[in-house]
């Protein structure tokens, strides 16, 4: 049996020609050659696989051919090759020099090739310099690096740099199909596609894939084997997850995640593979961005089928909670709730918008802007769907026609169809609790539309409307914050107490508030406390104004000498107390 060779020594580049991938260094170099203008000393450097020793070696050889009446000569003892990873001394590099002293016996230079230069140590870059600066005539030096930034100045301020690029997955999928060819193996674009991503630009690395993949999957080699056997997530998962999140099919999709996790795969590794499937819908949703697609053809229509029922508002967002969620995945507690949180987020995206074109079609009030909420035994369970054609069960809705006429509508379509008038009123019997939207456009229209409900509501407002005093007034104001620091809002109870409200004109209410942090809570439960005075006061005409008063800043004490003054304003004894007692403040 004979040894097996590997596909990266097998199919290794023999002229520039056959290079992939780097075709303006390549060009550079022979066209160096050509007019005689190529430098002593040259340095490869860029990642793993791209091709630098390859093309060091080329080189090498190709300097001495074309100088050379006979072609076909062999200058193999012309090339040095020095591997700087085990080879980093001062004795290491001073043998070097002393070798390149002496001319070549054939040919007229002399090729040193030295692999890892960034593995010498500082002593023996510092031996190196004159040598590089000034090398003899017949010699040249070929310096190949993964990490350019670890070689020192000096020895890069003293070398031709070339930076060798990452190689396309176009260039590595064309490349493996010529091999599969040479080798009879029939192989799927898709696979190829497959190798080629997880290669990441090194063709040594999917040449070495390749390799395993045809020992495992003999001479057919499908999309699903190299899925399989490379342990990846293809974009068919992904075109399935993506389907069923723009349905808003949760629980679908959670099974969907559990079968991912069930395949061994890191939730976190998930999330990030469905960001970038967003970023591929959102460039196959625009034909100019078409060409950034690096899959194949079958690959590129389906991802085309699906951008075409995606909004592109909605795939930004999607790709921004799906980023902060792998960017949050490793302080998280639970880190597979905080994925399935986040596809809950994404599949909610499209059904908010579809739910509130239905809210404005039939004028139905979100759940969520009702604050007086009945007790939760009270409450019966609501299942709300988020399709717009069913929601299952429908709570009642009142809607009075044009002839003042009321009916009862059982099903929201029904409403959508019918030529009745609005506005649509809530039953009062029926008890709604918050419910969660997790759609981001849909926060600016709740607001507006509260906002809009609670000035028409007020406007419509009828009842009596009694005249009452500043003395009952104040009573009930007290009787109130009173009310609230029993039930735990202190601090909104504290900034009632902060100053008594004042009566002008009858109806109108106002409070002075030492700053704008007070003023803005007390506005934003001034619903509940206007109906309790209405209600008590049986004037249902009345309005809050709050104002901010810097100067009410004064009668609040912050220091223990200002608190103590306070005190003893209130109570003269203190005095006698602190001086009996010796007592100290602090």
């Amino acid at each position: 049996m004979e040894p097996f060779l590997v596909s990266a020594r097998k199919y290794r580049p023999q002229t520039f020609e056959d290079v992939v991938g780097q075709q303006s260094i390549t060009q550079t170099l022979e066209n160096a050659i050509a007019q005689n203008h190529l430098a002593q000393a040259l340095l490869f450097c860029g990642p793993r696989g791209v091709g630098k020793t390859t093309c060091a070696r080329i080189l090498a050889k190709r300097i001495n051919e074309a100088d050379s009446d006979h072609p076909s000569e062999d200058f193999a003892f012309n090339i040095f090759e020095l591997d700087a990873a085990s080879n980093n001394s001062v004795d290491d590099i001073r043998n070097l020099i002393d070798q390149v002293r002496i001319p070549p016996q054939q040919g007229k230079f002399k090729v040193y090739i030295i692999d890892e230069v960034h593995m010498l140590s500082s002593s023996a870059f510092n031996a190196f310099l004159k040598t590089l600066e000034e090398p003899p005539k017949h010699a040249v030096f070929i310096l190949a690096t993964t990490e350019k930034h670890k070689i020192i100045p000096t020895i890069l301020s003293r070398c031709q740099i070339f930076d060798f690029k990452r190689i396309t997955v176009t260039d590595t999928v064309n490349y493996l199909k010529y091999i599969a060819k040479q080798q009879e193996i029939n192989a799927d674009e898709d696979a190829l596609h497959l190798i080629a991503l997880k290669a990441d630009g090194a063709m040594r690395d999917a040449l070495s894939i390749f390799d395993r993949m045809v020992s495992f999957a003999g001479v057919t080699m499908t999309k699903e084997m190299v899925a399989e056997h490379l342990n990846v997530l293809d974009y068919a998962t992904y075109l399935k997850i993506t389907e069923l999140l723009w349905k808003g099919a949760i629980p679908e999709v959670l099974l969907e995640l559990d079968q991912v996790l069930a395949k061994g795969f890191d939730a976190q590794y998930f999330i990030a593979g469905l960001a970038a499937h967003f970023r591929d819908l959102m460039m196959a949703l625009y034909s100019q961005t078409g060409v950034l697609l690096e899959m194949s053809d079958h690959a590129k229509a389906k991802m085309m089928e699906q951008a075409a029922l995606s909004d592109a508002d909605v795939l930004r967002t999607a790709i921004d909670v799906a980023q902060q969620c792998d960017f949050q995945y490793k302080a998280a507690n639970n880190k597979r709730l905080s994925v399935e949180l986040c596809l809950m987020k994404i599949a909610s995206l499209h059904q908010g918008e579809k739910k509130n074109d239905l809210d404005e079609r039939i004028g139905i009030l979100p759940a969520a802007l009702f604050k007086n909420r009945l007790p939760t035994s009270e409450k019966p369970m609501l299942n709300m769907e988020s399709t717009p054609d069913r929601i299952d069960p429908q709570p009642e809705i009142i809607m009075a026609s044009s002839d003042g006429q009321i009916q009862e509508v059982k099903d929201t379509q029904d409403v959508i169809s019918s030529e009745v008038a609005v506005p649509l009123t809530i039953k009062k019997d029926w008890p709604i609790g918050d419910v969660s939207a997790f759609s981001l456009s849909s926060i600016k229209s709740q607001k507006e539309r509260k906002a809009a409900q609670k000035s028409e509501l007020a406007s419509k407002k009828e009842g009596p409307q009694d005249a009452f005093s500043q003395e009952l007034l104040i009573n009930y104001w007290r009787e109130y914050a009173e009310h609230l620091a029993q039930i735990g809002q202190k601090i909104l109870s504290s900034s009632l107490y902060s100053d008594d409200p004042i009566l002008i004109d009858g109806q109108l209410i106002q409070i002075e508030l030492p700053n704008d942090t007070m003023k803005k809570e007390v506005e934003r439960s001034s619903g509940p406390l206007l109906d309790f005075l209405k209600e008590k006061l049986n004037h249902y005409g009345i309005q809050l104004r709050v104002e901010v008063k810097e100067a009410l800043m004064e009668k609040y004490a912050y220091t223990p000498e200002e608190k103590y003054e306070k005190l003893r304003a209130k109570n003269p004894h203190l005095d006698f107390f602190k001086s009996t007692l010796d007592l100290e403040l602090n």
